[in-house]
């Protein structure tokens, strides 16, 4: 990684250029809109964004209006990586023979939902990882289709209720554990892969920071609490974000070259998984006590996933 600018304070960020400007149409609540401005707001480098078909660019660009003020491109649900990393080749081959429109740095970054990002449009992220392509690809993971109705994902949570995967009589909603996208991703051999949550706002500028600096594909899992298909008051966004730190449901990390494990965060007196689960109606059918299973499970793969990662951050691999 090249070296890394300091990070900017609170009064630092409440003074700069808005990249990400207001009156959006993002629901009350959306973690979506704090995420994008704490990222766009990391840099002053020139920024070129790509955002998938999704609640972000429903939200954000309806016409004749946008929320962006830098390069920006509409592209499909499923290719966000392929147009960036074809505008990032693009730009490199232009400079290269000395026809770059700008001598200031450039920087390249794709936003999708986990949708967009876990499931239809993994091809496309997997080959401009492959490829080896300098840009930051974010996922804004809030667990499930919610453009289009709040349908299941592979992102979806074991026991989280969404209309294709309904809790009822016969089910406890989701019966699959949540993707891993992280270590796929770093699998690919990505120069720098992290998770963050809007609640802890300086862990998250630190590692936007450092995806700035990185001369190749970047990975962030940003996740995005969704009051409307997660069925919470929209005033709770944060709060909900922080119990899923506390609780090590959403463990803060970064993987570095690949293989180097560092947890960025270790709550001193952690919550348990029941107290972020009792704040949504998602998950208000595993209280019942047939479902009560459904809860120990999930505490038990939350211990199981935060030991790994402190074994690995020990072994320095």
């Amino acid at each position: 990684m090249s070296e890394m600018k300091q990070i900017k304070n609170l009064k630092q960020f409440s003074t700069s250029k808005e990249r990400f400007q207001g009156g959006h149409r993002l629901c009350p609540g959306c973690s979506h809109s704090i995420i994008v401005r704490e990222f766009v707001n990391a840099t002053d480098d020139e920024l070129c964004v790509s955002t998938a078909t999704g609640c972000l660019e429903v939200c954000s660009t309806i016409y004749p209006y946008t929320s962006w003020d830098v390069s920006w491109i509409h592209i499909g649900f499923e290719n966000a990586a392929a147009a960036i990393s074809g505008v990032e080749a693009m730009h490199k081959s232009l400079k290269n023979n000395k026809k770059s429109f700008s001598d200031k740095p450039m920087k390249f970054i794709a936003f999708a939902g986990d949708g967009g990002t876990y499931d239809i449009g993994f091809q496309s992220l997997s080959g401009a990882a492959e490829r080896g392509h300098d840009f930051i690809y974010v996922c804004l993971d809030n667990e499930g289709y919610m453009n289009t109705g709040g349908q299941r994902s592979s992102s979806t949570p074991i026991g989280g209720a969404t209309t294709t995967s309904p809790a009822g009589k016969v089910s406890y909603g989701e019966k699959k554990l949540k993707k891993d996208m992280m270590q796929i991703m770093a699998a690919h051999g990505c120069e720098y892969v992290a998770q963050s949550a809007p609640s802890n706002w300086k862990d998250m500028v630190k590692k936007a920071q450092k995806s700035f600096a990185a001369s190749g594909p970047v990975y962030i899992n940003a996740v995005s609490p969704c009051p409307t298909e997660w069925k919470f008051d929209p005033s709770m966004s944060m709060e909900i974000s922080k119990v899923m730190v506390e609780s090590r449901v959403v463990p803060l990390y970064e993987i570095e070259n690949g293989s180097k494990v560092t947890v960025n965060y270790k709550p001193k007196n952690h919550v348990p998984v029941e107290e972020y689960l009792g704040m949504q109606g998602r998950f208000k059918h595993l209280f019942k006590p047939s479902n009560k299973h459904v809860i120990e499970e999930w505490q038990k793969n939350v211990d199981a996933k935060w030991e790994y990662l402190l074994r690995r951050e020990e072994a320095g691999i």
